[in-house]
């Protein structure tokens, strides 16, 4: 059970299944609506605009589960939908996903290389590289004290290459490794916003831990800042 103060703006979200992480149903304990979307959820009417297909449009953000470029081999049709969407001004969160089976060889608008860089203490020291941006500032302020109590992992799969568009969160190491910047890539795109973060939620939130619960909220709110 979560407990503490966490914030978020967001009241409707569409998955798309991975996996299997908590996501779906940690946000609908949050109040949230959930809709695990399917493959006719991407097909439909065009705005007049000839923007986002409308069953897209309702969702305050889109979540991707772990691995879904991994496991859900639809995808190659979903992703022009789903960059249709962010540009029209939606919210697409990614997770980790590893080149293995790879579904679709760019998940980004913009490119960046999925690596096998990892930071395996929990305990990591984190170096905010933009204490001020947005993601960590709305609708909870994010601190150190956030990535306090995570368990096994940081997380794992960061880039290590990635487009000047992106702008990477987080540095973190593991002791006597080098620094690594990959854990989190933000990006506007037309009107939306595109995040792709690594960090290890899928572990964080069954645990309970209200940090990365904040951080997630404040990812999943970022059309709303």
């Amino acid at each position: 059970m979560m407990k503490g103060d966490i914030r978020t703006t967001v009241k409707k979200v569409g998955y798309i299944q991975g996996a299997g992480d908590f996501i779906p149903e940690f946000l609908r304990i949050a109040g949230i609506q959930v809709d695990v979307l399917k493959d006719e959820d991407f097909y439909g009417n065009i705005d007049a605009a000839g923007g986002s297909p409308n069953k897209l449009s309702q969702y305050d953000a889109i979540v991707m589960g772990i691995r879904a470029n991994n496991t859900e081999k639809k995808l190659g049709r979903w992703m022009p939908f789903l960059w249709a969407y962010v540009k029209a001004g939606g919210n697409l969160v990614m997770q980790y996903n590893t080149n293995q089976d790879a579904t679709v060889s760019q998940l980004g608008m913009y490119k960046f290389n999925i690596a096998n860089k990892r930071v395996t203490e929990e305990n990591a020291v984190v170096t905010f590289l933009n204490p001020n941006h947005k993601l960590l500032n709305f609708p909870n302020r994010i601190t150190a004290d956030d990535f306090k109590g995570w368990v096994q992992e940081r997380g794992a799969y960061f880039p290590d290459q990635w487009d000047a568009a992106y702008e990477p969160l987080f540095e973190m190491h593991d002791t006597g490794e080098e620094p690594l910047q990959g854990s989190t890539l933000y990006a506007k795109y037309g009107k939306g916003n595109f995040v792709y973060t690594p960090l290890a939620f899928f572990r964080q939130l069954p645990a309970g831990n209200t940090g990365a619960a904040r951080l997630l909220m404040n990812f999943l709110s970022a059309q709303k800042n």
